[in-house]
């Protein structure tokens, strides 16, 4: 354990008069949770066996994703499963050793895939959307690090021209929920994005998305304001839990402590606390794959998405990074070294200035996003044990939306009305 990460943890004897209050989780929205409950006014651990920041959040592509308002589960998705299932270069493998495994819970999405419900999840994901932005704005204002959000903007770009109707209906989508945008192609997509390769056809243009300056950055920069405000990270895995009525108890390796709250926000690794407490959710890890190249080579103005190859890239203080890839596979297998080529190959695409005269080499990573069937975060606390509450599932928009869940959770656990409708996120949905 580093001497540098750790500390005695603060339990109920601890807690100098403050009510006390564990997270569990050091990922980004465990950190601005962490924050949210020392503001409210409790004496706040924060515990994870990892170093903050280090896992999903860590190889996110850094951007507030509020223009991403469809789950994943759609009808659509449903039709072009088969096509994109059997396409090498394409963005869904299911590994094999995980599909049996697997099974039930492409079940659930399946029934989430309705055209009912794909409605009720687009209003969902896009009421969390509308509000991301302005709270990060809120949570980095309040440690004194605003420069660290970033307006840089959103092309959402094709290269197939016959695709101009699909370009039309994502705008009128968009724009009925409150996002500005606008189709751009030719000389005008050129000046937005001169790096951009000239066999691209058009894009949609969308100016109000802001991105981290690097996620690990914020990261560190949230964990450093809440020591600061005498909070304690505890670098120690969480071995289980025990709820009751007025505490929950949390057991590390050779310790026991009560708290008067407990959040869990351990992403992808919440399933076996959950289960411990009495709660059973399809929760599963969505492995992602992403490169960053150095930044002197990052080049681009906006954050790229692809939605031909469906891989997104951004321009971060690290370097370029570019994410994409989906498999539902748990969180032992190693990586499959073939989806960081067809990243590769899908930059290139992309971004051939990048790779003359020579290919520009980049780092490596796979990590585990943690999700649900509906592509809908869980913001809730336990039915039976009010003093235990969830913060986790939030698939790809983990970084986008840490800082309105923060706020949200908070709210509901000071029993106060909270500024999105929380039905929704209800951990008993499933």
């Amino acid at each position: 354990m580093s001497a540098s990460l750790s500390a005695t943890p603060f339990s109920l004897s601890q807690s100098q008069g403050k009510p006390t209050y564990a997270v569990v989780g050091a990922g980004v929205v465990g950190l601005c949770v962490a924050l949210e409950a020392q503001r409210q006014g409790y004496q706040v651990t924060l515990l994870d066996g990892n170093e903050p920041g280090r896992a999903a959040s860590f190889g996110n592509a850094g951007y507030l994703a509020t223009e991403v308002i469809e789950p994943l589960a759609t009808p659509a998705t449903v039709r072009n499963a088969p096509k994109l299932w059997l396409n090498p270069d394409g963005p869904v493998c299911i590994p094999f050793k995980y599909l049996v495994k697997a099974l039930p819970w492409y079940a659930k999405f399946l029934k989430a895939s309705s055209v009912q419900q794909a409605a009720l999840g687009t209003q969902a994901i896009s009421a969390l959307n509308q509000c991301s932005q302005p709270a990060w704005q809120r949570t980095l204002a309040d440690i004194g690090h605003a420069h660290l959000l970033i307006k840089a903007g959103n092309l959402v770009v094709w290269e197939d021209d016959r695709q101009k109707v699909a370009a039309h209906q994502l705008a009128s989508k968009l724009q009925q929920h409150n996002v500005p945008c606008e189709v751009v192609e030719g000389q005008r997509l050129a000046e937005l994005e001169p790096e951009l390769s000239m066999q691209l056809s058009h894009a949609v243009y969308i100016p109000e998305i802001y991105r981290l300056s690097d996620p690990y950055e914020v990261c560190q920069a949230l964990l450093q304001a809440f020591k600061e405000r005498g909070g304690h990270f505890i670098n120690e895995k969480v071995m289980s839990l025990q709820a009751a009525t007025q505490h929950i108890e949390v057991h590390i390796p050779g310790h026991h402590h009560k708290f008067d709250h407990v959040s869990l926000c351990a992403g992808a690794w919440t399933q076996t606390l959950l289960e411990q407490v009495g709660i059973n959710v399809p929760l599963e890890a969505e492995r992602g794959y992403h490169l960053t190249y150095p930044k002197d080579q990052a080049r681009i103005r906006h954050t790229i998405l692809s939605a031909d190859r469906r891989f997104v890239m951004s321009p971060l203080n690290s370097g370029l990074r570019v994410v994409g890839m989906s498999e539902i596979g748990g969180t032992e297998l190693p990586p499959i070294e073939k989806r960081f080529s067809v990243l590769r190959k899908h930059t290139k695409a992309l971004l051939p200035k990048l790779f003359t005269p020579e290919e520009a080499q980049a780092s490596e990573w796979m990590g585990h996003r943690p999700t649900l069937p509906d592509s809908l975060p869980i913001i809730d606390q336990h039915p039976r044990f009010p003093c235990l509450s969830f913060a986790f599932g939030h698939q790809h928009l983990g970084v986008t939306q840490a800082a309105i869940t923060a706020e949200l959770l908070l709210q509901k656990v000071a029993k106060r009305p909270t500024s999105v409708a929380l039905r929704p996120y209800r951990v008993d949905r499933f």
